[in-house]
């Protein structure tokens, strides 16, 4: 029996390892992944490990022997089947159990699959793993040049950004009227359309796949609803994940969209805390809605509250979400949530690639998007986590810096 088993491999899992170690927790920690890697940085994948800028070891979150340092064991390339909350053990696919006296659930999510025809067509790919990105550059290493990339979230836009730097011909679809549609106002939509188009990048809006066609055993178009087919090389499915909840929902734990926790990161079943992009909470941030945050930072900052409750210091999250993106040589900079804003502030001008769109509710300051402008960011934060009350006029102007008006 392990004192903790920890569920995922990736930022959050691996956080929470090394925060029960930072905090003088003494006890046992097994962490148990799906991949064959030690923790490694994810995002990465679709920005500097997809365009080769970053090999593989400079992706790993800490060298091997940080871990066996700490006496932080793994194991590797194994998937819990299923939860009993009753006996506090696990099962794994080859057929072994796990005992834990302590949970933690931190296995993220599953790349959502389209369900048309030909979907599972070689040639075919999600970004989520690193078998993913090297499936995806094998093929282009074998000569696949026309990519069409099908999703334009964040995961799209950083793939179509690096493809392009390999070479590749892209072919882009939303089915919403705008790319970012659910993370992000108009005027940051419009900026990165207008970019990805300028750089060479086809962008369809309004574009639905209804089936995918092969050639020789591999994708080689793309059917759209209005009759449209697009010819490629391979495609990439960047529409989202699912919750990867399944064993804690079977083994009774409340869930909705991702298993529910409270304050403290804990499940409805006992002695069993979920972190990361799985976890669905009320956040501070969002009015107190439920929400699953899909970030580096939601799940660093999960892992540690987690840490702190396991070290006898019940400390509730309430952390300010934050997010980046890089794509070609625009760095953008996220602060706060701006669901449910009501009006939007457009600081500078984005011809000149260098601005911030404010997002405020009630009159309140409740998030920032800042493209090229760290020093919006940095201040952002503040006015975010004060919910500042300011007039758009004065957060317009980009000749008043914002830590001004903090």
């Amino acid at each position: 029996m392990a004192d903790v088993v920890i569920v995922g491999a990736g930022h959050a899992g691996a956080q929470a390892a090394i925060a029960l170690r930072q905090r003088g927790f003494a006890g046992s920690i097994l962490l148990i992944g799906r991949e064959a890697h030690p923790p490694y940085d994810r995002p990465s994948l679709s920005k500097g490990y997809l365009t080769g800028e970053k090999p593989f070891e400079r992706l790993l979150l800490r060298p091997a022997g940080f871990w066996s340092d700490r006496a932080v064991d793994f194991l590797l390339a194994r998937t819990v089947l299923s939860v009993d909350a009753d006996r506090r053990s696990l099962a794994l696919d080859d057929g072994s159990a796990v005992a834990y006296r302590h949970l933690i659930w931190a296995t993220g999510g599953e790349p959502r699959r389209l369900s048309c025809a030909g979907a599972d067509l070689p040639g075919t790919h999600v970004i989520r793993a690193r078998s993913d990105v090297d499936g995806l550059l094998g093929d282009i290493r074998q000569g696949a040049r026309n990519v069409v990339i099908v999703g334009g979230g964040y995961v799209g836009l950083e793939a179509a950004s690096a493809l392009l730097q390999l070479g590749c011909r892209i072919v882009l679809l939303e089915a919403q009227p705008r790319v970012l549609a659910r993370v992000a106002g108009e005027p940051l939509s419009r900026f990165y359309e207008s970019e990805h188009r300028r750089r060479g990048v086809d962008l369809r809006l309004r574009s639905t796949v209804e089936s995918f066609s092969g050639h020789g055993g591999r994708v080689a178009g793309v059917a759209l609803v209005d009759g449209t087919t697009i010819a490629c090389d391979a495609v990439i499915v960047g529409i989202g994940i699912d919750p990867a909840v399944g064993p804690l929902r079977t083994a009774g734990a409340r869930c909705g969209d991702g298993v529910l926790v409270d304050g403290l990161c804990r499940t409805s079943l006992p002695d069993i805390y979920a972190i990361g992009d799985g976890a669905a909470h009320a956040n501070p941030f969002a009015g107190n809605a439920v929400v699953r945050l899909e970030s580096v930072q939601n799940a660093t900052d999960m892992a540690n509250a987690v840490a702190a409750t396991l070290c006898g210091n019940p400390t509730p999250y309430r952390a300010t979400p934050w997010f980046w993106s890089d794509q070609f040589d625009l760095k953008l900079q996220t602060i706060g949530l701006s669901a449910g804003h009501d009006e939007v502030v457009l600081r500078g001008e984005p011809a000149r690639r260098r601005f911030s769109i404010v997002y405020l509710r009630d009159g309140r300051v409740i998030a920032l998007d800042c493209v090229n402008a760290t020093a919006d960011y940095v201040a952002g934060r503040r006015l975010v986590e004060n919910g500042a009350k300011l007039a758009p006029d004065r957060l317009r102007d980009p000749a008043v810096p914002l830590k001004a008006l903090t």
